[in-house]
């Protein structure tokens, strides 16, 4: 069951970065820019939570998850601070 759950949150977060990335592609809003490339490192971060689960258990790998994860909110951060004021 936990395993079904991971995969859905991955396949959400990939999803929510395909539909951001390709409404950018068609509009041209930066903030939507910045939001997909937010939600494809959060993919990224939940294919190393499996990883770290399912492939790897006999290795940590939180803080790399965890740097990975800050990383990707970073895009947004900035979008949202410094975009939102053109709009």
């Amino acid at each position: 069951m936990q395993l079904t759950v991971n995969i859905l949150g991955a396949l959400t977060a990939g999803l929510c970065a395909l539909l951001l990335l390709r409404a950018y592609t068609r509009v041209r809003k930066r903030l939507l820019l910045w939001c997909g490339l937010c939600f494809a490192g959060l993919k990224l971060s939940n294919l190393l939570l499996l990883a770290d689960l399912y492939l790897v258990p006999d290795t940590n790998l939180y803080s790399h998850r965890l740097l990975i994860t800050a990383l990707s909110m970073l895009p947004m951060l900035y979008g949202l601070v410094f975009e939102s004021e053109r709009s």
